[in-house]
Parts: C-alpha cells; sequence; structure tokens
C-alpha cells in the first residue's frame, strides 16, 4: 500500500516573512489611506495608523505562544480546539472553520476588488469590466497556488521584492522631494482627546487594522514551516515592525507632498502622489507597481487560507472531501479550489468599503478574542511550562487584545456586529445539527 502524501516542511523564515508581509500590504494600505484620513479630519489620521500596529504586536503575542506550541497547518483551527478543551473546543473550531468558508473568500475578494479598483486608475473600467479583472485575479491565483510548496515560496519572495520596492519609491518620493518631517510636527494640531476622537479613531482603525491583518499568515503554515518554534515567532514580529515603518513613512510621505484635502478626497491618493512629483507616466508605472503589491496580497491570503478546512477535515470536524492533498504535488487541492471558486464569486457582488467592515466584524469574536480566552484557559489547565514561546507580562497582553479588539469591533457599526453574530449562530445551528446526527455532544465527553 503507498504511503499517503504529507505536507512537508520547506518554508524558510525568509520565506515565512516574505509571505506574511505581502499578505499584510495588499492593496489595503493603498486604498484606505484616503478613508482613513477622511474618517479623521486632520493630521493626526497617522494615529489610527499607530493604533494598527500597537494591536497587531500585543495580538501577535497570543498567536506566537499558540503557533510555536502548534505548529499545524490550520493555524486556528488548532488553537480553539487546544484552548477549549474537551468539553468546547470541537464547537469553538468549527464555529471558526464554518465563518473561515465566507471570511476568507471574502479576504481574497476584497484584494481582488481592491486590484480592479485601483487598475482604473490606468484606463476606465466599466462595471461590468471591473469584475471581469477581479474574478479573472482570483482564477490566476488558484492557477499559481496549484503546485508544490517550494516552489510557492519562491514565488513569495520574488512578489515580496516586488512589495519593498513598491513601497521604498513611494517613501523615497516624500524623503526627496518633499517636507517629510512636517506631517509628524503637525499630527497634533487641533487635536482635542475627548469621545468624539476616540469614536472617530475607532472608525478609522477598522480600516487600518486591515491594512495590517496577515502577520498571523504563517501560523496557518504551521506544518510547512521549518523550525517552527522559532520561526513563527519570529516571522511575526519581523513583518509588523517592518510593515508599521514602511506604512508610516509611506503615510508621512503622502501627506509631506499632497495637501489633506486632496488625500481625503482621492481615490488613486499614491498614484497623484507619484504624478505630482514625477508625472503621469512615472504614476502609470507606480500603479502598476501597486497592483502587483495587490496580487500578491490575494497570493499570500488564498495560499494561507486553504490549508484550514484542510486542518479541520484531516481532525474529522469538517468534510472528509477538504482532507484530500494533491498525489503529487502535495497540497490540499480541493480546499484551495473550493475557496478560490467562492472568493471568484463574492468578487463579482460586493463593494469594497462594506467587504472591509464584514472581515472585521465576522472574525473578531471567534478568531481573535475567542483565541485570546482559550490561551489564557489553556494556561490555567496546563501552566507556562508547556508552551514552546511564552509571552512576557502575560497575561496583560491578552486582556488588552481582547479589550481592544471588542473595541474594533463595536467600530465596525451595528450591521456588521448583527452580521458577524449571525453568521456565528448559525454556525451553532449547524454544529448541534451535526453533533446530533454522530450522538457527540460538547458538553459529553465519552
Amino acid at each position: 500500500m503507498s504511503e499517503q502524501p504529507k505536507l512537508e516542511r520547506k518554508i524558510s523564515l525568509l520565506q515565512a516573512t516574505a509571505i506574511n508581509m505581502t499578505d499584510m500590504v495588499g492593496i489595503g494600505p493603498f486604498v484606505v489611506l484616503s478613508v482613513v484620513a477622511e474618517t479623521l479630519k486632520g493630521p493626526w489620521f497617522l494615529y489610527a495608523w499607530i493604533a494598527g500596529a500597537v494591536l497587531s504586536f500585543i495580538d501577535a503575542m497570543i498567536w506566537s505562544q499558540l503557533g510555536a506550541t502548534y505548529p499545524l497547518a490550520g493555524g486556528s483551527y488548532n488553537f480553539l480546539k487546544e484552548g477549549y478543551g474537551p468539553k468546547w473546543g470541537k464547537l469553538m473550531s468549527f464555529l471558526f472553520v464554518w465563518q473561515t468558508m465566507i471570511q476568507a473568500p471574502l479576504v481574497i475578494a476584497s484584494a481582488a476588488i481592491g486590484f480592479a479598483q485601483y487598475a482604473g486608475y490606468i484606463t476606465h473600467l466599466e462595471e461590468w469590466q471591473s469584475k471581469s479583472v477581479s474574478g479573472g485575479l482570483v482564477i490566476l491565483i488558484v492557477a499559481l497556488l496549484y503546485r508544490k510548496i517550494e516552489a510557492i515560496g519562491k514565488i513569495s519572495v520574488l512578489l515580496w521584492v516586488g512589495v519593498l520596492v513598491t513601497l521604498s519609491w513611494i517613501i523615497g518620493g516624500g524623503l526627496f522631494h518633499g517636507h517629510f518631517l512636517e506631517p509628524v510636527q503637525q499630527i497634533n494640531n487641533g487635536l482635542q482627546v475627548d469621545h468624539a476622537f476616540a469614536a472617530a479613531l475607532g472608525f478609522a482603525s477598522v480600516k487600518s487594522v486591515y491594512s495590517y491583518l496577515g502577520y498571523y499568515n504563517v501560523c496557518h503554515l504551521g506544518g510547512e514551516i521549518v523550525q517552527p518554534q522559532k520561526n513563527i515567532p519570529r516571522s511575526m514580529f519581523i513583518s509588523i515592525a517592518g510593515i508599521a515603518v514602511l506604512y508610516l513613512m509611506m503615510n508621512i510621505s503622502v501627506a509631506s507632498v499632497l495637501p489633506l484635502e486632496q488625500i481625503q478626497k482621492s481615490k488613486f491618493v499614491v498614484s497623484e502622489f507619484v504624478q505630482h512629483l514625477s508625472g503621469s507616466t512615472s504614476a502609470t508605472i507606480a500603479t502598476i507597481l501597486i497592483l502587483w503589491v495587490a496580487f500578491a496580497s490575494v497570493f499570500s491570503a488564498t495560499l494561507g487560507y486553504s490549508r484550514i478546512p484542510f486542518a479541520a477535515a484531516s481532525d474529522g470536524a469538517f468534510f472528509k472531501i477538504f482532507a484530500k492533498l494533491h498525489p503529487t504535488k502535495h497540497f490540499p487541492h480541493i480546499s484551495l479550489l473550493f475557496l478560490g471558486g467562492i472568493a471568484f464569486v463574492f468578487s463579482l457582488l460586493f463593494k469594497l468599503r462594506d467587504v472591509i467592515d464584514a472581515i472585521l466584524a465576522m472574525r473578531i469574536l471567534i478568531q481573535f478574542i475567542g483565541q485570546g480566552i482559550g490561551l489564557m484557559w489553556l494556561v490555567k489547565r496546563k501552566g507556562k511550562s508547556h508552551f514552546a514561546w511564552r509571552m512576557p507580562l502575560y497575561p496583560l497582553p491578552v486582556i488588552l487584545a481582547i479589550l481592544i479588539w471588542g473595541y474594533i469591533f463595536f467600530s465596525t457599526g451595528h450591521k456588521m456586529m448583527m452580521g458577524g453574530i449571525t453568521v456565528i449562530g448559525l454556525g451553532v445551528i449547524a454544529y448541534l445539527i451535526k453533533s446530533y446526527r454522530n450522538r457527540e455532544w460538547p458538553w459529553r465527553i465519552n
């Protein structure tokens, strides 16, 4: 009998960091830069990007402690199952996979929609043409991912180089041609720290946090990371630190050249920034590079999410068909094709702003807040010595992360909050039906 194919540990620290950073950047910072500035209506819009970095760094401590200890495909699926134990772990991990089947295609679709939206700077696209571009991008990504993991790691590094070149060009433009320090010197001009500012910062942070999402992508690929106990935490903290610096410098660079009013109203703010400095030809080249970045993000996000249904199915907690690996290329091809198919449909149906809010509202309660609570429960049951990596000042970072995520959830708005809760409610019903049929109840231990 031939041996069943298995996931292979072939992703190095460099490749893991590249995968994380390409997932984090994407089209997000280019399309939400104006939205963040418009929401805060003043030079203090930089605080929203600082808030996103702080939350990401704190939350990465939770992911690091769990990811280094349970370096398996599926990331949060395993973390929730272990954190909530034999009674409730199956329910929480099922709910995570349930929502992933909806929110993962939303994440992929958001990058594809953003790609098509920004392509409108180069040539005017009718709505049907824009939808054709976003849908075609999803198909192309699935085709590129249909190969062995070592080849994917090399492609990720190539795409990552494009991300760094693009951001470096934008930052360099402000450094050499603008009044680079002015936005920093004016950051507190007219600032009043009151309830109105706190509310505006929350709404703006929904968009800036979206641009940081992906720092944990390496955890979904835990079963394919070389020396995961060291490389999973390292890749996350390197990614967050690097992206935070790049985001802040990019925002400062743009604000040092363009007036705030133009930044707030622009749909193609970075392209207009380059055009102001170097003309229309350079702006077109910059736009092509931004599209390269967006493409890289879709690639990285789709790669990570395709491992989640596979992990759950391999564990017997999801439909068996998703547990299949490609017989020669050794990757979860059924999972990849399914998520890619749903993302293709979503890319044709939705608009970017709605997708961003829906992504956060849907995942915060289970994946972020639920994961933090699960970690505290796990520490209480097994002790700190159980973990391969331990966060400093525990449990303070966990408590802070839960509180901040709760505020971000509230800031998505009542409509999105209810949508997120509804998805969870439907997932509970689906789980109870599944449990009844299999005679497996979350409150009973065999």
